[in-house]
């Protein structure tokens, strides 16, 4: 089983926050969010928002995609440890409907 990927927030304080001696509050006011907003996803009780990918992309001189793609691992990983069960679909075989699964 893959180990969960580190979540965005972890990423945030490690390797920004934290080595440039910011304060949780001076962080925030300079991302244009609230202390607690930015705590709770520092603290990884809130997913990252699209809105604060943007944030904090533009404060980091990166991309917002490199930040939700960090949440969409983390929100695959949650999700593949539920084991959904499912049965798969037929093989299709009837050729109208071969092209359902081409590009």
């Amino acid at each position: 089983m893959m180990r969960k990927p580190t979540h965005p927030g972890t990423v945030l304080k490690e390797d920004v926050i934290l080595p440039l001696g910011l304060t949780i509050t001076e962080a925030a006011t300079d991302l244009g969010v609230s202390r607690k907003a930015l705590s709770e996803l520092l603290n990884e009780h809130t997913s990252l928002s699209p809105e604060m990918a943007i944030r904090i992309a533009r404060a980091t001189n990166t991309t917002p995609e490199s930040w939700l793609n960090m949440q969409n691992k983390v929100d695959l990983w949650k999700a593949e440890q539920k084991d959904p069960k499912v049965i798969p679909f037929p093989v299709f075989d009837e050729p109208e409907t071969k092209g359902l699964m081409e590009g």
